[in-house]
């Protein structure tokens, strides 16, 4: 999901004037992007949408029967600049970490409050007639649902300027069920219920098995403590703490209204591992006791049934190293501990959005000796560590992104747009590894980790580095050169 400026604005207060007939058969559909900060696409939505605006960086194309105008929201946006070697670049879906200490440089903070749209969700169909609960992997005895916004990504982004095989194997990434992110408040209301709508009405249909679904929860306040490319909406100097819990609270009501739909949960990528590798940086060190106690909260809040949780751990190059994997498996059993050992918590996601292999012969050069040079490895030495601390944690692990290895990273943290990668193994639980629930796609392949534009406010010098894919837009929007050399390079191919 990219972030893009608004064009269209204070919906609620002024319609702007619809586009000819010439200019509108270039808009965008629902859900697609319709403007933002360094957008340069169209910035009007095809007959039936509405371009609202989300926050700077973004604004997207509603379906118009769901848009209301009677809600006023306050967000607030940080800029960083960063030489952090920790980080994770976002809008909806986007990556980062590493391995190594991180320096800021400077650092801003910023507020503003501006005036969006609420979508209402009162005409969500039916309600639950029973709990999807279950036991064991909760990935089994289920499909997995392939959500239509990264179908929209890739149907009005990326294969209009594809032909023949190319095309084709656009088409069949489009229907690999990625994870959604629930990276502003927003998407709650919008994403988040018409995917859980969608579901509800294929398993009402006869689904078998039936869909379940699957969300990564990210909007902590002061996000990405050591990143530059993905300020969040909150900031904790700004009632930030109160505003996750608002944020928490919408997702689980949202949850209980479809508890008869199985749903998987990453719980907030990069947040804990930055609390074991990157305290020296001021942002880290201040958020800290924020970070624990909100995820805290989260986990409590979301212990559903029908819910499975998984912790985000980082990956094998950030936190395998042996000076972290102990302090890491001491952090995340502390989590659970304090929550209550929720029975929603499954266990850790790790390699999100980033690009390790599960397992390799040969380490690659840029692993620098870590014994821990696959996620495979990773999971069998902190599985014991986390066992002996209370924590029986099973684990999931990202392929969206890992399918060509080694890839061309320079260095083991080098995490914008890395260049010689491609689209992994499927979503699949048939993983082999018995401490191994699932491989999955948790960042959808396509959207970007962050810009190689030198004087944008969220520039963070990882993407420009050589071994990142340039030019590229801001983090969240549409890459296409990323998503060809995706595609170019998947293994198993399209």
């Amino acid at each position: 999901m990219a972030a893009k400026l608004l064009l269209t604005a204070a919906f609620a207060a002024t319609a702007l004037a619809a586009p000819v007939v010439e200019e509108r058969q270039n808009c965008g559909g629902s859900w697609v992007q319709c403007g933002g900060i360094g957008w340069s696409g169209a910035t009007c939505c095809t007959s039936g949408n509405v371009c609202v605006y989300q926050n700077d960086w973004y604004s997207q194309c509603l379906p118009s029967s769901q848009v209301t105008t009677t809600s006023t929201k306050s967000s607030t946006t940080s800029k960083a600049t960063s030489t952090s070697t920790s980080s994770r670049s976002s809008s909806t879906a986007s990556n980062t970490s590493t391995t190594s200490s991180t320096t800021v440089t400077s650092s801003s903070t910023k507020t503003s409050t501006t005036t969006t749209v609420s979508v209402s969700t009162t005409s969500v169909p039916g309600g639950a007639s029973s709990t999807a609960s279950y036991t064991g992997n909760p990935f089994s005895g289920v499909q997995l649902w392939a959500n239509s916004y990264y179908a929209s990504e890739v149907s009005s982004l990326a294969i209009p300027s594809l032909t023949g095989a190319m095309a084709t194997a656009a088409a069949a990434a489009a229907k690999v069920p990625s994870f959604q992110w629930l990276d502003r408040n927003v998407t709650i209301s919008t994403l988040m219920a018409n995917t859980l709508a969608e579901i509800r009405a294929a398993n009402k249909a006869g689904a078998n098995p039936p869909y379940a679904a699957q969300f990564v929860v990210y909007d902590l306040p002061d996000r990405d403590c050591a990143a530059a490319a993905s300020n969040g909406e909150f900031s904790i100097a700004n009632n930030g703490a109160a505003n996750y819990k608002t944020y928490i609270n919408a997702i689980r009501q949202l949850l209980i209204t479809y508890s008869d739909i199985r749903t998987i949960l990453v719980v907030e990528p990069d947040s804990l591992a930055n609390m074991v590798t990157n305290l020296n940086v001021a942002k880290c060190s201040n958020a800290q006791q924020t970070y624990k106690d909100l995820v805290v909260y989260a986990i409590q809040q979301l212990n559903l049934p029908h819910v499975a949780m998984y912790l985000d751990a980082g990956h094998a190059g950030w936190l395998g190293w042996s000076a972290n994997i102990q302090p890491a498996a001491t952090l995340f059993a502390s989590i659970y501990s304090t929550a209550g050992k929720p029975a929603a918590v499954r266990g850790l996601a790790t390699n999100v959005a980033n690009y390790n292999a599960w397992s390799i012969a040969t380490a690659p050069s840029y692993t620098q000796g870590d014994s821990n040079y696959d996620e495979k490895h990773y999971i069998e030495a902190i599985s014991p560590l986390l066992n002996s601390a209370g924590f029986p944690a099973q684990f999931i692990t990202d392929t969206g992104r890992n399918g060509k290895q080694p890839t061309g990273q320079l260095q083991w943290g080098d995490w914008c747009n890395a260049i010689g990668t491609g689209f992994g193994v499927r979503p699949s639980a048939n993983t082999g590894h018995s401490l191994l629930d699932a491989f999955a796609w948790i960042k959808p392949g396509g959207e970007c980790d962050g810009t190689s534009n030198t004087t944008a406010a969220r520039y963070d010098y990882h993407c420009g580095l050589a071994d990142a894919l340039q030019p590229a837009p801001e983090a969240g929007q549409w890459f296409q050169a990323y998503f060809v050399q995706l595609l170019t390079n998947a293994n198993p191919a399209f």
